[in-house]
């Protein structure tokens, strides 16, 4: 009797993660921006829990249910080259913020980003792309 239940349940299993695939086929899926969102979300439910009594529990539950929705639009979306672009974007902002080491300027010709290292002070940057020659502080 235990055997055919679990059997039964493995191949239930089977196919509930083939029709899952199949759904998910062609879809962005997750990254790293949408668990950003999802833990800001979650955050943000938490906060309504505690301000429960106060006038900031619309705004905080408001902004937990945005942010779920908008990160299962994000990993349902059929659009991967902008979802995939939208978490480069957040990939580069993340870097900027966490390198100590470097700082980074935008070309004023081209926009090309131009990374240099901190603590030299003024320096000629030459922009990699066009040539543009510029001066900065680092």
């Amino acid at each position: 009797m235990m055997n055919g239940i679990s059997g039964w349940f493995r191949q239930f299993c089977a196919k509930l993660s083939a029709g899952l695939q199949h759904f998910m086929a062609g879809r962005y899926g997750m990254d790293r921006l949408n668990m950003t969102i999802l833990c800001v979300g979650l955050a943000a439910s938490l906060l309504s829990m505690v301000f429960q009594q106060s006038g900031w529990y619309l705004l905080f539950f408001l902004l937990s249910y945005g942010m779920m929705l908008w990160a299962i639009f994000r990993s349902l979306s059929r659009n991967t080259y902008k979802r995939y672009q939208e978490n480069r974007k957040f990939q580069q902002m993340v870097t900027r913020v966490t390198d100590r080491e470097h700082r980074y300027y935008d070309c004023p010709k081209c926009r090309q980003v131009v990374r240099v290292p901190r603590g030299k002070g003024k320096i000629s940057i030459t922009c990699p792309r066009c040539g543009e020659k510029f001066v900065k502080k680092s």
